[in-house]
């Protein structure tokens, strides 16, 4: 079978990783990747030996259908099996698909006011909250590393940092532009207002992935400042860094450490470059085929929110659900995730010729 073919050099490289294992020559950092490759096949060997079982089982019961005295219990063994098959068949598709190697990672997540004031600042507040519920219901670690607020409590933008497991697999689907729609506090006559919000979701990059030449770093100091401009610290702690090749700037001013806003803003710089990286290969594969759900272009209009209606709506897989309360206090989101997730996955094995 075509399948089962495609199945042998996944089999093949799971004994080899365990020949290697068993033989205690492999360390350090070699050895963690082994041993994380063997855990993720794991899952996976199980599934196709599983499916082996099953096909070897059903010419076993195809035999016996015929038999006087087993026939009606291979009959409905058969049956069972005939539904099992198929389930079995698609689980190992899916593992066949190649995986984006940054879904492990973290992520940094940024989120910015766009169009409509005070509302587009109050919506970007609402977003940072959905996320941060929705963390704390998937066990992540969400701390604020960089903000701005207005004068009312909206947020300008904010820099967050997720930790934890799957987060950039889960949070990639984010990114673009979230459009709300809704009657602001402010309005007086209850006419609905549209306001939005642009959201970037980077995968946090390890120091080996982003090599930076201090050349090229021009770096400012100078007195962090509070809203309305006055003046937060009484040294030049807040630090901007620009990186003078791609034109990147990163400012930090959160810490009253000028050491520490350092480090903080070449963490997401390095995440910066490195989602530059990334968007540059996916660029290259654009020729080929590019995925509406998993392109993250930053400049498309992704999600609405219309509170009026109670309603979200996902434009790129045109999902729409009524729990806009839900989904805003995190409980409701792995719901669209789990659908861009699925239709990611429909799309990849489409073009797999599966």
């Amino acid at each position: 079978m075509e399948l089962l073919k495609k199945l042998a050099p996944i089999e093949s490289r799971y004994s080899e990783l365990a020949a290697l294992l068993a033989e205690g020559t492999v360390s350090g950092e070699k050895f963690v990747k082994m041993t994380k490759e063997y855990s993720d096949l794991t899952p996976v060997i199980e599934t196709i030996t599983a499916y082996k079982k099953a096909l070897a089982d059903k010419d076993d019961l195809e035999i016996m259908v015929d038999d006087p005295e087993m026939g009606e219990i291979a009959r409905e063994e058969l049956y069972d099996l005939n539904g099992k098959i198929p389930e079995l068949e698609h689980q190992i598709k899916l593992a066949l698909i190649p995986k984006d190697q940054d879904d492990d990672r973290n992520a940094i997540l940024e989120i910015r006011a766009g169009t409509g004031g005070d509302e587009a600042a109050l919506f970007a507040g609402n977003l940072l909250n959905m996320y941060k519920a929705y963390a704390a219901e998937r066990g992540w670690r969400f701390e604020v590393v960089e903000a701005t607020e207005n004068d009312i409590g909206g947020i300008k933008d904010v820099v967050v940092e997720i930790s934890g497991s799957d987060v950039f697999a889960r949070m990639k689907y984010e990114s673009g532009v979230h459009r709300v729609q809704r009657v602001p506090e402010t309005e007086a006559s209850g006419r609905v207002h549209t306001s939005a919000a642009t959201v970037a979701v980077l995968p946090e990059a390890e120091d080996v992935d982003v090599s930076i030449n201090e050349n090229d770093l021009r770096i400012d100091v100078y007195r962090s400042r509070g809203a309305g401009g006055q003046s937060v610290n009484t040294t030049d702690s807040a630090v901007r860094i620009t990186h003078l090749p791609t034109g990147l700037v990163v400012a930090m001013q959160d810490e009253r450490s000028q050491i520490k806003n350092r480090a903080k803003a070449m963490k997401i710089l390095k995440s910066r470059l490195y989602d530059l990286k990334r968007q540059e290969a996916a660029d290259e594969r654009a020729a080929d085929r590019r995925s509406q759900v998993g392109s993250g272009d930053r400049s498309e209009r992704i999600r609405t929110y219309n509170f009026p209606q109670s309603r979200v709506t996902d434009h790129r897989i045109n999902l729409t659900l009524y729990k806009i309360h839900e989904i805003m206090a995190g409980k409701g989101l792995d719901e669209i995730v789990d659908a861009l997730t699925t239709e990611e996955q429909a799309e990849k094995l489409a073009a797999m010729g599966m």
